[in-house]
């Protein structure tokens, strides 16, 4: 079977999945070679737009670059813009190369469709696009910046008005996040809330009108609380600078419209010769390098910007086929396709079954096997409004409030996930739960506070201090002579460590080391030990010892968290202890304990590897608590390692240099790309930085 070549134009939510899907399914029989072409190096996560937009997240929140998703795989990716297709020859034509292919497959996504009302690209904003998004948040910061300077009240209503036309899942997502933006513009520009305006214009009789009736009633309480005015039955059927006029001919006097209500396929069908299944209504869009946008605030050279006409939705057949070629597949945004009557809808849901389907359906003409039918499964719609509210329908279950907004989180999560693996999941989380500013986030930023990692230097040099000590007093206390075991306590009554039976049975110890000796006789001797060893400690002055028991104690410091006898340790003890620690010769378990709290010791103090040395102490006082000798007061060692987790270690510590060096490091291997089990960017080999 000789070597088929698929060419993906498209590297959107659709072009992705069927690259993925295809390269985790084929075998080394299909001999497939996958390229992905798209114009830019990253995906975007078109669906968190709005996030960027409100200025919640930076925009490298939404990029994630296709190094990222496909380093060590077989997928082979070009950067490039394509200009055209030869279908008869199999070719993709791109600005610089030519790429053949057996099979072809289209996701070029969908762009903004302004329906050719009057003037409405020309003054409006779009978002459909980083570049739409960090435009509309740049602009929004500059209006609030200019109103504040602006003494006409007039002009400064006019700055102070922002009116998103369509209220569909971008429109409403974009408007929930202009309300929190909004509360922070105001109180750093000093401009009263109640001036400013937040308008949503839609021409249906509804907002969201492809949710369910409960959640859809919900969200429009919620944002005229919020104090938004919502408009429905009023089109926009012309835009002028400064004004939007109203099917009513009523005029909206303001100097922000972002326009959201409608999507149609890419200018890119408007250059290739394939059947539409819809030809958008508006066939003199502006097209720059960038596609189709609002070009409000927007400048290009002439030369720059051109007349797409006729672009529309490509018709397919259930198999996702070009009705003209059969080695064209297509999915996503792109596709005209009707389902029971309906065609199916522009979202993410449709693109990633779409491209599966596609995926089946190349591998199994390669492989001589069946094709199966597109047959879409919606599982639901979820709303965002701002950082801790959305709506959702789903499964026929209706969300509003915090609920709605966290399973919204866990399908990005999901999603994620199998696009990258812990790296995206990480990065995401970081994103939306740590790196949040003015609390906006579902956890209200709980987690975004900071401590600056020098405030934290006293802590982690006593931390590691406690540990050396710990392990250097056991060196004193014979730990490291072999004659007996010091550590036969932590086993039951009865079980002997590995090794032990080479011991003089008749060692005598006294009682003040009963808690290093093997537990030989008929009761346990650590409690015994304990025991002494506060008796001999506690010296307290009489009068405080009388205080003490007449008033009582609250909580006794000098008690184990856990006694040597409840429940937990005893089973600690004989699934962990007895029946897998025993089996090591005590010379060596001895050996091991004094060596690990030195080595905590000394990486924490000289903050190298301060994250696995804090995670090792972790481990340790589980230990300890769990064979019931860890007491209340000793607490403060599990606590104080909790915080080193947080690179404690990379200020003022050697961790300065090697948190960087050992990332870069594992971040060039292939098992590290493959997994995805590393943060930030792949380094590619050869390449420095």
């Amino acid at each position: 079977m000789s070597e088929k070549h698929v060419v993906i134009v498209g590297g959107g939510y659709a072009g992705i999945e069927t690259a993925k899907i295809l390269e985790k399914r084929s075998a080394r029989g299909d001999k497939l070679k996958i390229t992905l072409v798209d114009r830019n190096p990253y995906h975007t996560l078109m669906t968190e737009l709005h996030e960027i937009a409100g200025s919640r997240t930076d925009p490298e929140a939404v990029k994630i670059s296709f190094q990222r998703i496909f380093a060590a795989s077989r997928v082979y990716l070009v950067v490039d813009e394509v200009t055209g297709v030869d279908f008869e020859s199999r070719k993709v034509k791109t600005k610089r190369q030519e790429l053949p292919y057996d099979y072809l497959v289209l996701s070029t996504g969908g762009r903004p469709e302004f329906f050719g009302i009057e003037g409405v690209q020309q003054h409006s904003f779009t978002l459909w696009s980083l570049e739409d998004a960090i435009r509309i948040r740049d602009h929004v910061e500059l209006m609030f910046r200019e109103a504040a300077r602006e003494s006409d009240p007039a002009s400064r209503q006019r700055l102070l008005t922002f009116v998103v036309a369509g209220a569909g899942f971008t429109g409403i997502e974009l408007v929930g996040e202009l309300i929190e933006r909004a509360d922070v513009l105001c109180r750093q520009y000093h401009i009263d809330r109640d001036e400013v305006r937040l308008i949503v214009v839609e021409a249906q009789d509804r907002i969201l009108p492809i949710i369910a009736d409960r959640p859809r009633r919900a969200a429009e309480r919620f944002l005229k609380k919020k104090g938004v005015t919502i408009l429905v039955n009023s089109p926009i059927v012309k835009a002028e600078e400064g004004a939007y006029i109203l099917n009513d001919l009523s005029r909206i006097e303001g100097s922000t419209l972002v326009w959201t209500c409608g999507v149609q396929a890419s200018e890119f069908t408007a250059k290739i010769s394939l059947t539409k299944g819809k030809v958008s209504n508006d066939q003199c869009s502006i097209a720059t390098p960038e596609g189709i946008h609002g070009m409000a605030a927007c400048y290009f050279e002439e030369d720059e910007k051109e007349i797409v006409g006729q672009r529309g939705r490509i018709l397919v057949n259930e198999f996702m086929q070009s009705v003209d070629y059969a080695n064209v597949y297509l999915c996503g945004d792109v596709i005209w396709y009707l389902h029971q009557e309906r065609v199916v809808p522009q979202i993410v849901e449709n693109a990633l079954q779409s491209a599966e389907t596609v995926a089946h359906n190349i591998l199994a003409e390669c492989r001589g096997k069946k094709k199966k039918a597109y047959t879409p499964k919606f599982h639901g719609f979820m709303v965002s409004i701002g950082s801790r509210y959305a709506v959702a329908t789903v499964v026929g279950k209706n969300l509003t409030g915090f609920f709605a907004m966290l399973l919204k989180h866990l399908v990005n999560v999901h999603y994620l996930w199998g696009l990258a693996g812990f790296n995206a999941v990480w990065t995401y989380v970081q994103d939306e739960f740590v790196d949040v500013k003015h609390r906006r986030s579902l956890l209200r930023g709980h987690l975004s506070a900071k401590v600056p990692a020098f405030l934290v230097l006293p802590a982690r040099l006593w931390l590691g201090f406690v540990w050396l000590i710990e392990g250097w007093n056991k060196i004193g206390e014979g730990w490291l002579r072999f004659d007996r075991s010091r550590t036969g306590f932590l086993f039951s009554r009865g079980v002997k460590q590995a090794g032990e039976a080479a011991v003089a049975a008749a060692s005598v110890q006294p009682l003040a080391d009963a808690a290093a000796q093997a537990t030989e006789w008929g009761a346990p001797a650590a409690p015994q030990a304990a025991d002494t060893v506060v008796a001999a400690s506690a010296a307290w002055p009489e009068a405080a010892a009388n205080t003490s028991q007449s008033l009582g104690k609250i909580l006794d410091l000098d008690k184990p968290i856990l006694a040597w006898d409840s429940w937990p340790v005893s089973l600690f003890r004989t699934i962990f202890m007895d029946n897998m620690a025993a089996h090591i010769p005590y010379p060596v378990f001895q050996t091991l304990i004094v060596l690990a709290e030195i080595a905590i010791g000394l990486a924490l103090m000289g903050g190298l590897m301060t994250f696995p040395a804090a995670a090792a102490s972790l481990v340790m006082c589980a230990v300890f608590i769990l064979s019931g000798m860890f007491t209340w007061a000793q607490l403060s060692l599990v606590f104080l390692a909790v915080v080193m987790l947080g690179g404690a270690g990379q200020s003022f510590g050697l961790d300065h240099w090697f948190v960087p060096w050992i990332k870069d490091q594992w971040a060039s291997m292939r098992l590290a790309q493959r997994t995805h089990l590393y943060a930030g960017e792949p380094r590619l080999p050869g390449k420095k930085r």
